[in-house]
């Protein structure tokens, strides 16, 4: 159990890394060109007007005092007050969590589903036609930017063949599914050309490697191996560069949110800064950041579980 005496140190590793995501965040929103107030009001609204709306919403203070409340709010579980929503931030971004969680794991999975398989192909066929070809489908598909690739599924499952929702989220667990399918799958496409490449390329050397030797030398069937010694030694990089590429995701998700117009976490973000609501820009990019540390968290948990060798 020593090689998880990591669980009880990292956290505390993770707090200065979460604080200056909070300053950097809280100096960048608030050098976003415009005025609350004045989005508030609108454009002929008086000076004694503007001066009460950044009164109520302590946009009148200091920056440095603005931050202190910022943090007392933290502390208090709690982001402040939505300029633009009129309610609590927190509440807020609990009503739109649903759907950027749905949208990252469906994503993930979709992702695996697909690396897998092809990995397997290139891997068991190094340097043979499936291979190149699937080398070339994985570079191709690093080049294609998710809204453009969005867009051309939208084109072709909605438009033209009229069977996936072109946008929304749906109010039943059917409608939900039916409109998390094109995003998911927009997502999927480009994560898994990453990981495709990583998992073939450790694939490759597992195969060369002293147990699968060892393994095939005892009679071992050439499947076997490869799914029992193979696939399993090289998951371990590719548990890292999923984490990794899982907090890109959830960044990502901006996009495909804006996209697909899911009511998420990421759409609501883009509405705050053209708004300038500074309260959701914070709790939502507070929301990512912590969220990205706690999947980097399981992945070296993960990682460790499933090679004993790695100490952290």
């Amino acid at each position: 159990m020593h090689r998880y005496k990591f669980v009880l140190t990292r956290p505390l590793q993770f707090l200065p890394v979460i604080f200056g995501i909070s300053v950097i965040t809280f100096i960048l929103v608030r050098l976003i060109p415009g005025d609350p107030a004045r989005n508030i009001l609108g454009t002929r609204a008086t000076p004694a007007a503007l001066a009460s709306i950044r009164a109520q919403y302590g946009l009148d203070q200091p920056m440095w005092l603005q931050y202190l409340y910022f943090l007392k709010n933290l502390a208090n579980g709690e982001m402040g007050k939505s300029i633009l929503y009129k309610i609590d931030v927190l509440k807020l971004i609990v009503t739109r969590i649903e759907p950027t969680l749905a949208l990252v794991v469906s994503s993930v999975v979709l992702s695996v589903l697909i690396a897998v398989p092809m990995a397997a192909i290139a891997a068991r066929n190094a340097g043979r036609a499936p291979d190149h070809a699937v080398r070339i489908v994985s570079t191709l598909g690093i080049g294609f930017p998710p809204f453009w690739l969005g867009l051309m599924l939208i084109i072709l499952f909605s438009v033209d063949l009229g069977v996936l929702p072109v946008s929304g989220y749906g109010a039943t667990i059917g409608e939900k599914l039916s409109h998390l399918v094109l995003p998911s799958l927009t997502v999927a496409l480009s994560l898994s050309t990453v990981l495709t490449r990583s998992l073939r390329a450790a694939m490759i050397e597992q195969l060369k490697s002293d147990v699968a030797t060892a393994a095939r030398a005892r009679g071992m069937p050439e499947g076997i191996v490869f799914w029992r010694h193979v696939l399993p030694n090289s998951l371990v990089p590719t548990i890292n560069l999923l984490a990794v590429n899982i907090g890109w995701l959830i960044g990502g998700s901006v996009v495909v949110e804006t996209v697909f117009a899911l009511p998420g976490m990421g759409q609501l973000l883009v509405r705050a800064i053209f708004s300038r609501d500074y309260m959701v820009v914070q709790g939502v990019a507070m929301v990512f950041a912590c969220a990205t540390v706690l999947i980097n968290f399981i992945a070296d948990i993960v990682t460790v579980t499933v090679d004993p060798r790695v100490t952290l």
